[in-house]
């Protein structure tokens, strides 16, 4: 009785030739990279939101600006509201210190201090959509990648039954259904960093929108000097961030 032979994944990467072996490591090459930035990424979220939580906690119950500053100082602007808050309040003290004295400072304190936290807020928007430019390639490219695996595996298997003679059904459903893999490494590829995409934006959509929250109220207590107004509230330095 003869043995049938092996059809798989691994026959396929066997029997294929060098582009459709290419093709096979560049996906998984996009597939290691796309899980490298998911897990990356994921776990440095985490760990800033919840730094950013504990330093907001701090910053509303504080009962001046000084302690704010002693808070940075022992325990670092490690997360994107203590770095904002970190650089502005460098700026007024600068400023108040040395006042115009170089181009990129001219202008009034104020303005100083808008120009510094908008530099901090850019930094940050940069460091958060890093790796996501990867994450929208490998999405948009790996299922073309694999169909055109897929399409030149069929090539190379139509060619081989051509010449073998006879075209019977299970001459072609081995060779045309492991060509076929490739489509669904492609997709499989494909569909992780498409999702990762999409909740990394949002996250940091929803990141940005508080730090831009956040930098209104820290830029008109650090402009009035006592108070911060909201919604035609007057909220004080150590009222709490929900209230």
């Amino acid at each position: 009785m003869t043995e049938t032979p092996s059809l798989g994944f691994a026959h396929f990467v066997s029997q294929t030739d060098g582009l459709g072996k290419a093709l096979f490591f560049i996906l998984v090459l996009m597939s290691l990279a796309t899980w490298y930035l998911i897990v990356v990424k994921a776990i440095a979220n985490m760990r800033s939101r919840r730094q950013g939580e504990t330093f907001l906690q701090h910053f509303w119950n504080a009962t001046s600006l000084e302690a704010v500053d002693r808070e940075i100082t022992t325990h670092g602007a490690n997360d994107p509201f203590s770095h904002l808050t970190s650089h502005a309040l460098y700026a007024r003290l600068h400023h108040a210190k040395f006042g115009a004295a170089k181009l990129e400072e001219a202008g009034s304190q104020s303005d100083f201090v808008t120009r510094t936290m908008r530099k901090v807020i850019d930094e940050e928007t940069a460091k958060l959509e890093n790796g996501l430019t990867l994450l929208a390639s490998v999405g948009s490219t790996a299922p073309f990648v694999g169909l055109f695996g897929t399409v030149w595996g069929v090539y190379h298997a139509l060619v081989s039954i051509g010449q073998g003679g006879a075209a019977t059904i299970d001459r072609i459903a081995g060779p045309v259904g492991e060509a076929l893999i490739m489509t669904g490494l492609g997709l499989a590829v494909a569909i992780p960093a498409v999702l990762a995409y999409n909740f990394f934006t949002r996250s940091n959509r929803v990141l940005l929108a508080r730090l831009d929250a956040f930098a209104h109220d820290l830029f008109a207590f650090l402009t009035t000097g006592q108070q911060i107004v909201t919604d035609n509230n007057v909220r004080a330095l150590k009222a709490k961030a929900g209230e």
